[in-house]
């Protein structure tokens, strides 16, 4: 048996005991890894020694031993759009899920510059974000937008970081692995110093489309979400806020509002308390919005389905906080609701609630501020061959952000 502590190489791992945890542990919100990826990993790294044996038995006290190995050093901890709606979740999430921090850098515009965010019961000031801001930065987690990231993120990998990116700008660009870590972790083994967030209605959707596909083989989707206004950040949420606290006073606000009390809408075209807009992102030529098409794009890549199809509307609604998307999805393979079920009760990341006759379905007040996506009102489809309707919801400022970025973290 080779010498675990007396490897310098050794020592440069982190295993954390959760990833040897049972599977219903890892499935509720704990470490991305299950047993197959930690043992992977093991494998990987002492196979070149040449002298290991991987028997089962060795294998149990391999486990056992790695549990008690050196603890890599803690990490030095950015974060690019620290004062915005993801931006404090983050700081929550590395907190909640103990993330090894030896020091918290908050990155912000210079008019956020001085606030205060909290970070373990310390108070971190906000500094501004420059291009020698990733000095001695092991990890940047990036959600400021497209033009923050495509100006900064070069930068930061030139610095040295790893950098985890929640915008658009580099999902799709062949070299960069845009990663959801209960579909495709090990895509995370590619990175070059950048791995992309997914888009935070592809990542909800996918939790259930997935390991359906993985039984049954999906052909193509058909969705439409009903997205949070929390997912236009914190501007947005003030206006709902504003737009309902008007109509309560019968100040309904309007498009065409004037200087006589109503608020103008400034985030939306149009008023969204007590509205619907069938409007995400900008149009493009084909009458679909950039949001609709990510589904489908970044579904496939994230899949490695390159003949996957999605046809969306997406559409905002006066929530605060978390996504719903109403999909019907045709498989290659017949399948049964049964069958259905079972899949999704299994699947990791995803809490099955399918009990219509009790009122039981996911609602977006039931997952705000959950890690798990929850799916229900399974169906067969009446209008597909092969086909499955159903309802899945997800925090997307978690699942569709922050809480993704630091699963591909706990990856690295």
């Amino acid at each position: 048996m080779p010498n675990f502590f007396g490897n310098p190489k050794m020592a440069e791992w982190r295993f954390v005991a959760a990833f040897f945890g049972s599977d219903s542990e890892t499935r509720s919100g704990n470490r991305i890894g299950a047993d197959n990826f930690a043992i992977t990993n093991e494998v990987e790294l002492l196979v070149p020694n040449g002298d290991v044996d991987l028997s089962a038995s060795t294998l149990h006290r391999l486990r056992a031993a790695l549990q008690f190995a050196p603890v890599k050093k803690e990490y030095h901890i950015a974060v690019v759009g620290a004062t915005g709606a993801v931006g404090a979740e983050f700081f929550r999430v590395l907190e909640r899920r103990n993330f090894p921090v030896a020091s918290m850098r908050a990155l912000a515009s210079g008019k956020s510059a001085g606030k205060k965010v909290q970070f373990r019961n310390h108070s971190t000031a906000v500094e501004e974000l420059r291009e020698t801001s990733f000095d001695k930065i092991d990890i940047a987690f990036f959600s400021a937008g497209g033009e923050i990231s495509r100006k900064f993120v070069p930068i930061a990998r030139k610095a040295g970081p790893i950098v985890i990116d929640n915008s658009s700008v580099f999902r799709m660009d062949a070299d960069i692995p845009l990663v959801i870590p209960e579909i495709n972790g090990r895509d995370v083994k590619q990175h070059t110093g950048l791995i992309a967030n997914p888009n935070c209605t592809t990542a909800i959707a996918l939790m259930a489309i997935y390991p359906l596909h993985r039984a049954f083989g999906v052909r193509r989707v058909f969705a439409a979400s009903y997205q949070a206004v929390s997912g236009s950040g914190q501007r947005a949420i003030n206006e709902l806020n504003e737009q309902v606290a008007a109509a309560a006073e019968d100040r309904p606000a309007s498009a065409e509002a004037t200087a006589r009390g109503q608020p103008r809408p400034r985030v939306y075209p149009h008023p969204i308390a007590f509205n619907v807009l069938p409007h995400v992102d900008v149009f493009l030529e084909s009458g679909y919005t950039k949001e609709e098409m990510k589904m489908q794009t970044e579904g496939a890549k994230i899949m490695h389905l390159p003949r996957f199809l999605a046809s969306v509307t997406c559409v905002r609604v006066p929530v605060y906080r978390a996504h719903s998307v109403a999909v019907s999805a045709e498989f290659e393979k017949k399948v049964s609701v049964e069958q259905a079920r079972e899949v999704l009760a299994k699947a990791p990341g995803l809490e099955l609630v399918d009990e219509p006759q009790k009122n039981r379905y996911p609602m977006p007040l039931n997952v705000a501020g959950k890690d798990n996506c929850e799916v229900g009102r399974v169906r067969l489809d009446c209008a597909l061959e092969n086909g499955l309707a159903f309802w899945v919801a997800g925090d997307q400022l978690l699942k569709g952000a922050a809480l993704n970025a630091v699963q591909i973290a706990e990856l690295l």
